[in-house]
């Protein structure tokens, strides 16, 4: 009897090293085929720009093709947190993908519980920008004019979980004014719409506020950020316009919870040894974005935690 239990421990404990070497060696071999970075907001937009930068360059180290798919809106958050957890769907998202349960009632995943955190890819100041005709040129401006007619200015977005709707939506909590969100379908229909006064202002990415606004199509009044921007010097940060406001935007790799840790860990440490590039960092420098780089739990712990942050300030907000 003695003989036998041995042998069974054995066997098990055999079979038990085995699965353990299963995983590092799956994950040391991956990808063996075509990745998917999946984007759920239009073409044109700064996270499909970063989504395709960031596809050419891990296709170029990982020898497999990258390819980017664009699904507008919450339909490409949800087909990616119900993919197979095998790495080779990935999404890239902005912090919009935290309120992503807020906005929508119908949401069938979680933005926390479903998704894996691989890493933040860059941070991108934001601008608030306005129509011309509005009559705004300064900050003041802006929000005595949204004081006197309460609800009748409107502010765009590429979407509810966007990165400039989230900023639209605490810029108008912050100044305690009523201003109406109009979603479109990318950043550049956002940016379109006010120069055409559908809407009157947005929050633009440094490149199209210091493109239109150089060109005479919009204002450029404030910039959501710690310090003025070497772009646009003459335009004042919030703070220094009179609103303590300072609004991080930035843009990360997700992947299906469940995926390996050293498939996580791989992705991450790639896009961290591609920042240290000068090429990389001059591609980055182009899109006006700043390079950001974390381990998998780091990223994790970020998306919970502003996840958090947010829902409390939404409810308070009545959002």
């Amino acid at each position: 009897m003695k003989v036998v239990q041995k042998f069974v421990l054995g066997v098990a404990a055999l079979l038990a090293a085995a699965l353990v070497s299963v995983a590092p060696a799956s994950a040391q071999s991956w990808p063996t085929q075509r990745v998917t970075i999946v984007v759920p907001f239009g073409a044109g937009s700064v996270t499909d720009i970063l989504a395709r930068l960031v596809a050419d360059e891990m296709g170029r180290k990982w020898g497999q093709q990258v390819i980017v798919e664009n699904r507008p809106g919450l339909a490409g958050t949800t087909a990616v947190g119900k993919a197979a957890p095998d790495g080779y769907t990935l999404m890239l998202t902005s912090n919009g993908h935290t309120v992503a349960g807020m906005v929508s009632k119908t949401l069938t995943v979680d933005p926390v519980k479903d998704f894996a955190g691989i890493t933040r890819i860059a941070s991108a100041p934001l601008y608030l920008i306005t129509y011309p005709g509005l009559g705004a040129k300064t900050l003041k401006d802006v929000i005595d004019k949204a004081k006197a007619e309460p609800g009748k200015l409107n502010f765009s977005s590429p979407g509810l979980a966007s990165t400039t709707f989230i900023a639209g939506a605490l810029f108008r909590k912050a100044a305690a004014i009523n201003i109406v969100h109009v979603p479109f379908k990318s950043a550049p229909d956002a940016v379109t719409a006010v120069i055409r006064n559908d809407v009157q202002m947005y929050f633009a990415p440094v490149n199209l506020a210091k493109e239109q606004s150089e060109g005479g199509k919009v204002v450029a009044i404030a910039a959501a950020t710690a310090k003025r921007i070497p772009e646009l010097p003459n335009v004042p940060t919030f703070t220094e316009a009179g609103l303590p406001f300072v609004y991080d935007s930035w843009f990360g790799l997700m992947a299906p919870r469940g995926v390996p840790e050293a498939i996580l860990d791989k992705i991450a440490k790639d896009w961290a040894d591609s920042l240290k590039t000068a090429e990389m960092k001059a591609k980055l420098d182009s899109q006006f974005v700043i390079g950001v780089t974390d381990t998998p739990k780091a990223f994790d712990r970020i998306i919970a935690d502003e996840t958090a942050s947010l829902t409390a300030v939404f409810k308070e907000a009545g959002l």
